[in-house]
Formats: C-alpha cells, structure tokens, sequence
C-alpha cells in the first residue's frame, strides 16, 4: 500500500511539474494554454511539491497570487494531513 502511493506521488508531482514547463513554453508561444484549474487541481491532488517546483523553475505564475499563495497553502494543508494520518497509523 505504502508503495502504491508512493508511485503515485511520485507520478502526480512529476505532472505537476511538467504541466508548467508545458503551460510556459505554450505562454511563450502564444499557444492554447493549460487552465488554471487544471494547474490547481494537480497540485490538490497531490502534486503540489511538483507544481511549486515548476512555478520557480521555469519562473511560471510567480506573479499570481492564487498560485504564489495558493500552492503552498496546498502543500501546507496536505502536509499537515500527512503527519495527523501518520500519527494515527
């Protein structure tokens, strides 16, 4: 079990990540981009240590407050749900 959600950690933040690489390299060419919402919903999925990776990576919605402070409420709620979880088992 532990195992399975590793890989999917693993697997949500690397989308995450590279949903922003993607979303940016669409921005630069005035492209159809990624939605929000889509964004968002990854990392509240569990991919938000990717999606914060690829916002300062790739310098991508570093100007956005939903996602400057969005993301890392994400992280820090899901954080704290991963220790109260882990206290409990």
């Amino acid at each position: 079990m532990k195992e399975l959600l590793l890989l999917y950690l693993l697997i949500i933040n690397a989308a995450g990540f590279l949903l922003m690489l993607a979303d940016k390299i669409k921005a630069k060419r005035h492209r159809w981009r990624i939605p929000e919402a889509t964004l968002m919903a990854v990392a509240a999925l569990g991919g938000s240590v990717g999606s914060l990776a690829g916002m300062y990576a790739f310098r991508h919605k570093t100007r956005h407050p939903k996602f400057t402070v969005g993301i890392p409420l994400i992280l820090a709620l899901q954080s704290i749900l991963a220790v109260f979880l882990m206290a409990r088992l």
